[in-house]
């Protein structure tokens, strides 16, 4: 006879989701850096010359 499953808890569920968000966002993040090491990147805007940060230093 089939039985129905036990209802998952709400901390289990909000955990399950904060994880979910957590490595969307870590895959995102990931992604972004790979980019600019190829320089393909063509939505994330940077100085790609060292020079200007060296510069700008408070000394």
């Amino acid at each position: 006879m089939a039985v129905p499953k036990k209802r998952t808890s709400k901390s289990k569920s909000r955990k399950a989701n904060w994880r979910r968000k957590a490595l969307f966002v870590s895959k995102k993040s990931l992604s972004l850096a790979k980019s600019l090491i190829n320089s393909k990147s063509t939505t994330f805007i940077h100085n790609k010359n060292l020079d200007y940060y060296e510069l700008t230093e408070v000394k």
